[in-house]
């Protein structure tokens, strides 16, 4: 049984922000229209799999079940949305800000092929739980050649 590398404490983020400033960068200087749109924060997430099916548990308090989407295809999985910063106080100062509000997302690829239509998502307590059933891994058959 394959399962998915987890690795904690690389710089995957930190890389993947001077990319994206890079990136944006070169086509700014192509023309300034060309800049990203909104930073994105993404969501913490745990994949764990059994023999037949692949659950992803993904952390997003605080989003509303309309500002949240899901797409997959046989191969990966989209969690998108939304997260909106709360009302502060009138008067408030910020002494510490770490929730990440705005927009998010996450491309979750996965190591085996699974059934598309044999999904079920739900949402309770903060926690985005969805469950992907594996295709079972096709058989190979041995065609005989005749002649003629």
């Amino acid at each position: 049984m394959e399962y998915i590398k987890i690795r904690f404490g690389d710089d995957s983020d930190r890389l993947e922000s001077r990319f994206e400033k890079n990136i944006e960068d070169m086509f700014r200087s192509i023309s300034p229209m060309f800049s990203l749109s909104e930073k994105t924060w993404k969501p913490q997430v745990d994949i764990y799999e059994t023999e037949k099916k692949i659950m992803i548990l993904a952390e997003i308090a605080g989003v509303c079940q309309k500002d949240l989407e899901i797409e997959i295809n046989s191969k990966a999985v989209r969690i998108f949305g939304k997260r909106y910063e709360l009302p502060r106080g009138e008067r408030a100062k910020y002494r510490l800000a770490e929730i990440q509000f705005g927009n998010f997302e996450r491309i979750l690829f996965l190591p085996v092929m699974i059934d598309p239509e044999n999904v079920t998502a739900s949402y309770d307590n903060g926690f985005l739980k969805i469950h992907l059933t594996k295709k079972p891994v096709e058989k190979t058959f041995r065609i005989p050649i005749v002649e003629g």
